[in-house]
């Protein structure tokens, strides 16, 4: 398409014998996402590692009503009324949410109105959370205001992951040793 111009290269000086051109080495490019590439013909190589995601920012001027699902980032600047469930979720100082937290990781910055469920949980100095937080490490600034419970568990998340995942019927539960055994539902009525 288009061509080097030849018009600034010095030429051989008088009395110099012209000096062979070498050829000039081809530049490797990185292969496009989801595009062929050399590694991906080969049945042995291992997928190449995705490039970050940058986060989804929603901004201060935005109000959300529902829920927020992502295996990603999010930013909220704004209000959100409606449970978030993220990789990393920033509560953005101007951010209000009115609805339960679920994320491997959670900063929050501005105001919580709702349940907190996190591996690692921080509290700025400008935060507001009203509700119960869930745990497995956790870090409260000074100035940071809070009203609720906290309680550390090591798999914060398990409850949260199974309640809002679709999962097959639940085994009927066995009786307790101790328990007499159920009426019939034709008896309840008697």
């Amino acid at each position: 398409m288009f061509s080097k111009s030849r018009i600034n290269e010095p030429g051989p000086k008088a009395g110099e014998p012209e000096r062979p051109k070498m050829p000039e080495a081809p530049v490797p490019r990185p292969p496009m996402p989801g595009g062929p590439s050399a590694a991906s013909s080969s049945s042995d190589a291992a997928p190449a590692p995705r490039a970050k995601v940058a986060p989804s920012v929603l901004s201060s001027d935005l109000v959300i009503t529902g829920n927020l699902r992502t295996t990603g980032d999010i930013q909220v600047e704004g209000k959100v009324e409606g449970d978030i469930h993220a990789h990393l979720l920033t509560v953005g100082e101007t951010a209000i949410i009115k609805g339960e937290v679920v994320a491997d990781d959670v900063i929050v910055n501005g105001r919580v109105v709702g349940k907190v469920r996190g591996l690692k949980v921080r509290l700025t100095s400008t935060a507001q959370v009203e509700g119960d937080i869930i745990h497995k490490t956790i870090a409260i600034e000074s100035g940071a205001h809070f009203e609720g419970s906290v309680q550390r568990q090591d798999d914060p998340l398990g409850n949260a992951r199974k309640s809002t995942t679709a999962s097959a019927p639940a085994a009927p539960a066995k009786p307790a040793a101790n328990a007499a055994p159920a009426k019939p539902a034709s008896a309840a009525g008697k």
